[in-house]
Parts: C-alpha cells; structure tokens; sequence
C-alpha cells in the first residue's frame, strides 16, 4: 500500500463507520513536485477528457515587488493562463497616486484550479478563494490566505469537503468562519451543498444534513451558486445555476436551474424553494440592504431579467417565498453565460455583469415600483467578458474583473475575456464612467498570462475604521 493510500484510509474508514462523517480532508498532491523530473511531465502531458493528470505546478517564476503601502488595496484571485504554473493571489494598489501599481504575489501550491470568487473575514485577517475545477486534479478545493500584514499575503492552507466541489461564492460569518455554496457534488453532479467553516477555517458543516432537506435536494436540481445571509433576520438565500458537469465534454447540452433555496441561518435547514419560471440558470442573488422586507434581487440568465425576491411573503398556496420580475434587461442580455451582480450599501443602485453581451448594466433601484436603467443598452463599453463585480468599502467605484470561464478542449464554455481588472467611477446619479484598468496578461506572460476571476478590496483610509470587501 502506497504512503499516500496508508494517508487517506483513516479518513476512508471514518467515513464509512459514522453516519456523520469527518467533513473536510486535505491530502498532498498525487504526483509531488520532483525538481528536474516532473517539470517535463507537465509540460508535456495532453489534456484528459474531464479528469486531468494530478501534476504539480511548474517552478514559479521570480518576481519583484513593492514597498509601496497604499490606503486601497485590490486582491485579485487569479489563474495561470498555462494552466501549469501555480494559481496565484495578485495585489495592487487602488490609491488614485499610486492605481495600478504590483504590490506582492502570493503562489498556491496546486495549478489548474480555475481560481473563482474570493471573500474576506469580517476582521480582514483572512482571504478564501475557491477553485471551480481543482476537482478534476482532484485537488484541494479552498485556498485561504492571511492577510495580517495586508501587503504581504501568506498562504494559510487549504481543504476540500467530502460531500461536495466546484467552490462558489463566499459571505463570512461574524464569528470570523464563512458560508460558501459548493455548486457540485464530490463528482462535479447535483445536488452540491452549502458549506460552513468554523473560525479556524475547517469545515464543520456540509448542509442540509436533516431528511426534509435532503429530499428537497433531489427533488429539484440543487446547484447552489449565489449566496446571500440576513443574519439580523435569520435567512439566507442560495440560487441554483447550472450543473458543473453537464458543462464539461462529453456533454450534451448545459443542465439549467430555475430555483432558488430560502434558509433558516441557525438551523441551516430549507424553508421553502423558490422557483423563477424557465429562468435557465439562476446564477446571482443579494439582498437589497436596508430593505424593510429583506428583499433580494436574483439574475436569471437565460431570460436576462432580474427577478425580487420576498422571502417574508407567502404564496397563494400558503409557501413562504414569493419570487416577481423586477426588470427585464432587455435582448442583448438574455442567454449571456452568467449574469453576476453587486448593489450599493445605501440600497439605491444595483449593477450586473452581462458576459458575453460584454456590458455592464446599472438600475436605480431607489423606488422598486419605479426602476430605471441608467446605463444605454446599445452603447458600447470598454469591456470584454465582464463577469465578478464589487462596489468598493467607499461606494465611489465598481471593481470588474473581464474574465469568466475558459475551459478549453475540456468544456462547452469558454468566453472572450481581455483578462483586466476594470475600475469604474459611481457618478452620482448612479452611473458609471469608465477610465482605469489593470492588465494581467503582460505583467504574467511567463505563466501564460493571468486570468483574474475575483477580487476584493480594502480600504484602511480611516485606521480606526477599516472595511473589507
């Protein structure tokens, strides 16, 4: 028996003897990194039908960083265009002196992981970023990083769930852990789950885990990608998108949600599923803050509308959680691959990503009985794949990051991107000027260039104050 299985077997028979399971694994790559030896395996060996050869990444090459401490600093959750260089946390500065600048780069030790979206703690000590395809390395899943020293960040570690992959979104909890929804089941089908970690970012929770919830996630497709917690009101929302493996060759055709989940937060048990009619994947939904009735507005991408959701009213038939068309974003955005968005602190202006439209729409959403778009559906914008999205700590700016999924001979999706960081001025009507970007393929030619999929961002201008976004 080989060092590796003697490793995995005590978390094999744990698994198998306990109808709760230990939830969370971490194991080293299959291949380890051998100088000299496995640098020509990777170079050399062809892209495999779904699952991939578990090589480690090649060498990182040098690089050179700053000094410079900026009040805003951007976090860029990045891939290795290679696909066999290490996946890689780039930081830079947002301060109008210094915008643009590379402060630091920090390797993770896997590659190929499609780096997706990236949360901080509440107390902006810890990034986690997920990888949507580590699966087929069968790698590590979640990649977290101390940010202590915020212009220095370190890899902390990272774990994989045993129920579930394909990481998604991420909202931390106040106890300093986090809820992310895993899109996939350990194989990459449905139903996936919503996972929980403690404060030490181990995974102590893979829900739901209660006999109601998991016969309501085989009932209707449970591929959780949005995520969205009122923990004043004790709810969360999930919306379901696609399923991950029915995007991965041989595929016949991309399996498509129309549902959402409402949630208890304490018990981490459903309520009730939320269903937006032929919606063809749900890929995004938020809370409006400040909203007396928690509403939260959804995107459903193949209809290229947004839909409201009141978790708090009941249906006809007595079901809590009422779902109405808020706005149709017009025929350039229906069928656009993925509909991402973010709203304002002040609940007054909702942004969206249109991918493959490449556009980003803004609604002032002020007066929910009266919305009005604010941005010209028709103009063209200086954007090529939009897709992850975030207003800025001081509700000035809107961070896109102009890449979504490319997943090569291996996949039915892979759009355009221009692989750059956008950073785009809030008029004060809610409008959007575009004039600053960072561009990652040049700086990380040496790895294929960089594809950025997420960011977040800091804001230390007040020391006593500082927000992590």
């Amino acid at each position: 028996m080989t060092k590796l299985l003697k490793s995995a077997l005590p978390f094999v028979v744990a698994a198998l003897a306990s109808p709760v399971p230990d939830p969370q694994l971490s194991l080293p790559p299959l291949i380890p990194t051998i100088p000299g030896i496995t640098d020509p395996i990777v170079s050399t060996v062809p892209p495999l039908p779904v699952l991939q050869v578990p090589t480690p990444p090649l060498v990182s090459p040098p690089f050179t960083g700053s000094d410079i401490k900026p009040k805003k600093i951007g976090y860029f959750w990045t891939g290795a265009g290679d696909n066999q260089h290490a996946d890689f946390l780039a930081t830079y500065s947002l301060d109008d002196d210094t915008f643009g600048q590379f402060i630091w780069l920090t390797d993770v030790p896997t590659s190929g992981n499609s780096p997706h979206h990236l949360g901080s703690s509440l107390d902006g000590k810890t990034l986690v970023g997920g990888g949507l395809l580590s699966l087929l390395k069968t790698q590590d899943t979640a990649y977290y990083f101390d940010v202590s020293n915020p212009y220095r960040p370190a890899f902390k570690k990272s774990n994989r769930a045993l129920l579930a992959s394909i990481t998604d979104e991420i909202r931390a909890k106040p106890d300093g852990g986090f809820l992310i929804t895993y899109m996939g089941s350990a194989a990459g089908t449905a139903p996936g789950r919503l996972i929980e970690t403690n404060a030490n970012f181990d995974i102590i929770g893979q829900w739901p885990q209660d006999v109601a919830g998991q016969a309501n996630i085989l009932a209707d497709q449970f591929s959780p990608h949005g995520l969205s917690v009122d923990f004043d009101k004790n709810i969360i929302l999930t919306s379901d998108f696609v399923v991950p493996l029915s995007v991965l060759k041989p595929s016949l055709g991309t399996i498509k949600a129309n549902t959402l989940r409402l949630w208890s937060l304490n018990s981490k048990t459903i309520i009730s599923t939320i269903t937006i009619p032929n919606g063809g994947g749900i890929q995004d939904v938020k809370f409006i803050p400040g909203n007396p009735e928690s509403a939260a507005l959804a995107t459903a991408v193949h209809l290229g509308q947004v839909w409201i959701i009141y978790p708090f009213r009941f249906d006809s038939n007595g079901k809590q959680g009422v779902a109405k068309l808020l706005y149709d974003l017009g025929p350039k955005a229906r069928d656009t691959i993925a509909i991402y968005s973010d709203i304002t602190q002040d609940g007054k202006y909702a942004y969206f990503t249109l991918t493959t439209a490449n556009h980003i729409a803004a609604l002032d959403i002020s007066d929910l009985n009266n919305v009005r778009r604010l941005d010209d559906p028709d103009s063209t914008q200086p954007t090529i794949g939009p897709h992850y999205i975030k207003v800025t700590p001081d509700q000035k700016h809107i961070v896109v990051t102009d890449y979504f999924l490319q997943f090569g001979d291996i996949g039915i999706i892979n759009t355009p991107g221009d692989y750059k960081a956008l950073y785009i001025d809030i008029l004060p009507n809610g409008g959007l000027s575009f004039n600053r970007s960072i561009d990652f393929t040049t700086p990380f030619s040496n790895r294929g260039g960089g594809k950025p999929h997420s960011s977040v961002v800091f804001d230390l201008t007040d020391p006593a104050n500082p927000k992590y976004y």
